[in-house]
């Protein structure tokens, strides 16, 4: 079946379509989560939240603004921030020893195999290093402008400007419009 019909059918609420879809993206939106929240029944979780709010917000699906994985993919992402912005997300990792955070942008196994499963890694590897650094921070890490700044020790506009540009390199990659 074609994805544009499995789109279209899954925003008319065919719930075949919402479980083909899921099958489809659950592991790739996983994958993005986790790097996110750094726990897998975490992920789990938001990944269940994700799929449920794209249903019932199907109708803001457009094709002519980006491809179904790139709506889902965001929604994915904004999630994940979200909860991670949470009190209840805060408190729990109050306790966490100082080794969870060690290592995580120095280590390339910070983008899990999950994460690669959508193919997203092989793309963002073929940037400059200094695009891959901000994507890894923005995209994947789920910081803010604001902490990519403080973390890589350089003005929120330059930020600003390599996100805007490195994703339009992906773009020109990936030919999307």
């Amino acid at each position: 079946m074609q994805l544009e019909t499995l789109v279209s059918q899954f925003q008319n609420k065919n719930e075949k379509a919402f479980e083909t879809l899921y099958n489809m993206y659950s592991e790739s939106m996983h994958g993005v989560i986790y790097n996110i929240v750094r726990d897998n029944d975490l992920a789990e979780e938001v990944m269940q939240d994700v799929f449920i709010k794209a249903w019932h917000k199907s109708d803001s699906y457009s094709a002519k603004k980006g491809r179904f994985f790139t709506w889902i993919l965001n929604i994915a992402r904004n999630a994940a921030i979200d909860k991670t912005r949470s009190k209840t997300f805060k408190n729990s990792k109050k306790n966490l020893q100082a080794d969870f955070f060690v290592d995580i942008l120095e280590n390339n196994e910070s983008l899990n195999e999950q994460t690669n499963a959508i193919g997203i890694k092989g793309f963002v590897d073929k940037l400059a290093k200094k695009c891959i650094e901000v994507i890894e921070l923005l995209y994947f890490k789920g910081y803010t402008q604001k902490e990519a700044s403080e973390t890589l020790e350089m003005p929120i506009g330059t930020i600003k400007t390599r996100n805007r540009n490195c994703i339009n390199e992906l773009r020109i990659m990936l030919d999307v419009k």
